[in-house]
């Protein structure tokens, strides 16, 4: 059996390590993940916590393990058997480094060889300490990481735990968010509430910086003058009337907004520390499941309760249905939800039944539940 060693010291490990990995896992039998454990380093996470995100991270590579190591990689790669070992390199600065260690490993004299991988160009950037800084800064880092070591890092660097809510029109995704909000807050755990319906409204309404009134002006420009009031701010049900009727512009709408709306996330989860609940009717057309790590609680309603709702918010019957078929089904949504917990190896969904007259019992184990789930199981009373 051909073995090779890939040392790091997973601090965490990121996706430029786990390429290595994978390309390595193509030509050895087995691939010895090696977490190091340097007494000289001061790390961010604990070697218990490193071993499990390198675990959780290399679980879809069948054939490679992990294991702690300590002292010479060399030493290590002798006892458990193993002739090579796997080296990445990002630069020539690397390429010089390691070629010394190499050297210093062949003076021990015990025929271990070195192979050494390049990085792909898209990920010769990547760097524990480039993702660090990035967290600290409420960056995205959902490239960069598996979403189990996201988490993490939410967790570790910005003290966040979160927790995605979603829904069909009408189905009762704030009525559950503010259920979420009074149990958090009654064990004594910071909450927040960010809706990316109101962060919209903040850029289609409020916001006075340059981008933003750009934004209005082009969205405007995209669909005529009768969607911008006098004062520049966009009408919302104008806009409503026209994008609600033909996907083809609400997917138009979307490519407008995206780039605003993710500066405005990152703008309000910035210094926001315990529960975040992100609640968002198009989380999973829109791909953004990975800002809560695919944990999301999908809040349904029967037909009854949902017609009521949207009734009292003054739609015609017809206007109810135009914006049923811009988005998911209930099962639609559970499918792609679901499916996007299956590529990332992480995330959990739950239902919540927010029909009129529906217990709330329900709700509240799944909340609890849920808190288990994202890290944030603090007894009853207790603040973090």
């Amino acid at each position: 059996m051909k073995k090779a060693v890939y040392a790091l010291s997973g601090d965490p490990i990121h996706n430029g390590h786990l390429d290595i990995i994978r390309r390595a896992s193509r030509v050895f039998d087995e691939v010895l993940v090696a977490i190091g454990v340097n007494p000289e380093k001061k790390y961010l996470f604990s070697l218990e916590e490193r071993l499990d995100m390198a675990v959780r991270s290399v679980q879809p590579i069948p054939n490679a393990r992990v294991a702690a190591f300590q002292g010479l990689l060399v030493d290590f790669a002798y006892e458990q058997g193993v002739d090579v070992i796997i080296k990445g390199v990002r630069s020539s600065k690397d390429v010089e480094m390691e070629n010394l260690l190499h050297l210093v490993g062949e003076s021990q004299e015990l025929g271990i060889d070195t192979f050494v991988l390049f990085a792909r160009p898209h990920l010769m950037h990547v760097s524990s300490s480039a993702i660090k800084a990035l967290q600290i800064e409420e960056g995205f880092i959902h490239h960069y990481v598996p979403l189990n070591v996201k988490q993490c890092l939410d967790a570790k660097v910005s003290g966040q735990y979160l927790l995605g809510i979603t829904g069909e029109i009408g189905a009762g995704k704030s009525h559950v968010a503010a259920l979420f909000q009074d149990l958090a807050r009654r064990r004594g755990i910071p909450v927040h509430s960010l809706s990316l319906d109101d962060l919209a409204s903040q850029i289609l309404e409020e916001l006075q910086e340059p981008s933003y009134q750009q934004v209005r002006a082009e969205i405007a420009q995209a669909f005529g003058s009768s969607v911008r009031n006098p004062d520049g701010t966009i009408n919302r049900k104008n806009l409503g009337d026209i994008v609600y009727s033909d996907n083809r512009e609400l997917d138009r709408l979307n490519r407008i907004m995206e780039k605003p709306l993710m500066v405005r996330i990152r703008r309000e989860l910035r210094g926001r520390r315990g529960l975040i609940l992100i609640t968002a009717a198009l989380l999973a057309e829109s791909n953004l499941t990975h800002l809560c790590n695919n944990n999301v609680v999908l809040v349904t309603c029967d037909k009854a309760s949902q017609e009521r709702r949207l009734r009292q918010r003054g739609l015609t019957p017809a206007q109810v249905q135009r914006r049923l078929e811009t988005q998911y089904t209930e099962t639609e949504k559970r499918e792609r939800l679901l499916e996007s917990i299956r590529q990332a190896h992480h995330g959990r969904l739950w239902t919540v039944d927010s029909s009129d007259g529906a217990p709330a019992g329900p709700a509240e184990r799944v909340f609890e539940e849920a808190l288990r789930c994202i890290g944030l199981d603090l007894p009853q009373g207790r603040t973090r």
